[in-house]
């Protein structure tokens, strides 16, 4: 097997040569960041009007609840219709409503939060389930582990970046700023991807005509009936499906991760704001390098010792936060999150590239926003129960039981996999029969 490219000069290929890629990335990159100013600055103007940590759980319930109900009409729309137009509609709501957070800054005005909250990430999944669902429509088969690669490691340095810049913002200049920011992201990113063109324009393929000017009853009932078609289509191939539960997995622990980091920032460090974005700076840190290791171990894995890998790092992973919650320093405590969220990415990059050369064209809205469906589902869950529980107890011992919580995947997927109910699926999302364009390497 030759040996893949290095990590950045298959990065740095893939943005000078795919210029659909290139808008894509500088979209994301700018609007990501803005993402992580509204989650410092909500999470901390939270704290600070009520004082409870479950005001901060109710913030992220709301977030939830919007992706959990925008996330099946988001994949059936997706696989129905020009999935750009889709992305820009969704990038110039979510404009709109980050700027309405500035409303929510005056202390009486905290209801605010949760309504905002939820109408933007109602309107998350329609980007974010698009994004994954035409990248193998804007990179080749040669490309697409790169740029998946290279996706996920922006989304997780944004995070870092946006977070300390976030909470250092915030705790200089107040929340103003940080949502106005936000705000402008969302447009940048709708310019960004009105400029992506492909030969066959990025409608997906339909395996049956359909008359679109007919409204019938059929076509009316119709959508709930292909979202369920979506869902027989994952039942039918094992390690879809097992990719789903995985996250599942994760957000059993995950979603309580979202509520403590704030809490371990404020309350058990005591570094108020800017506690907060270190810690998920440090955690986007993690995110980064174990990104970098994936991309670079991704292409030398076999199928076998890729499902191997996926345990080892679930065991790392909830291993590192147990450490995390119970670090009796501050920066102890980032380095265990940076590691706990390595391998998170590790597990993240390599179930990604399973899923962009294993998943139909015709499928890939349903089955994307569906994982994010579950996973947010599960997150509520965790969320709430942390949430309530940090009225009353300490959250180190929350943080302790979610990652116990998290590693449980690990046993799952092991045994899956030792029971054979994991076979390698045929390749489909990367058919070239699928590859619309290449990008234009005259640009």
């Amino acid at each position: 097997m030759n040996a893949p490219p290095s990590a950045s000069g298959g990065f740095l290929g893939v943005l000078r040569t795919n210029r659909n890629y290139r808008f894509t990335w500088s979209g994301q990159l700018v609007s990501e960041i803005g993402d992580n100013f509204n989650n410092i600055a909500v999470f901390s103007l939270a704290l600070a009007n009520t004082g409870s940590g479950l005001a901060v759980a109710g913030i992220l319930m709301a977030r939830g609840v919007g992706v959990m109900l925008a996330g099946p009409i988001a994949g059936v729309l997706l696989d129905r219709m020009d999935r750009r137009r889709i992305m820009i509609l969704s990038d110039l709501v979510r404009a709109a409503v980050a700027i309405g957070f500035i409303y929510a800054i005056p202390r009486g005005h905290t209801p605010l939060l949760f309504l905002l909250s939820f109408l933007l990430m109602f309107a998350s999944p329609f980007f974010t389930s698009g994004r994954s669902s035409i990248l193998p429509t804007i990179a080749n088969s040669d490309e697409l582990h790169a740029a998946n690669s290279l996706t996920q490691i922006t989304q997780w340095t944004t995070i870092t970046i946006g977070s300390f810049l976030g909470g250092a913002s915030v705790s200089s200049f107040g929340y103003r700023l940080a949502f106005v920011f936000n705000a402008a992201s969302f447009l940048f990113s709708a310019l960004c991807i009105s400029r992506l063109r492909a030969s066959g324009g990025f409608h997906p393929r339909r395996t049956e005509p359909e008359n679109e000017t007919a409204l019938t009853e059929q076509k009316v009932i119709r959508p709930w009936h292909e979202y369920k078609d979506g869902l027989r289509y994952m039942r039918a191939s094992p390690l879809i499906l097992g990719i789903g539960l995985v996250g599942v997995g994760w957000a059993t622990g995950g979603g309580a991760a979202q509520i403590l980091f704030s809490l371990f920032g404020e309350v058990v460090f005591r570094r108020g704001p800017n506690g907060i974005g270190v810690i998920w700076g440090c955690a986007g840190i993690g995110l980064i390098l174990g990104g970098i290791v994936a991309h670079r171990i991704g292409p030398r894995l076999s199928f076998a010792g890729y499902k191997r890998a996926i345990s080892i790092c679930y065991i790392v992973h909830g291993g590192s936060y147990v450490l995390f919650s119970l670090a009796a320093s501050f920066p102890g405590a980032l380095v265990f999150i940076a590691i706990s969220r390595g391998a998170v990415a590790v597990s993240s990059v390599l179930n990604s590239s399973q899923l962009l050369r294993r998943v139909s064209h015709d499928f890939r809205g349903r089955v994307f926003s569906t994982m994010e469906t579950w996973t947010w589902m599960t997150m509520m869950i965790s969320m709430s129960l942390a949430g309530l529980a940090s009225t009353n107890v300490n959250p180190r011992i929350i943080g302790a039981v979610s990652g116990v919580l998290s590693s449980t995947t690990a046993i799952f997927w092991a045994w899956a996999n030792y029971t054979k109910r994991l076979p390698e699926p045929a390749l489909s999302g990367v058919n070239p029969d699928e590859i619309e364009v290449h990008g234009d390497p005259t640009v």
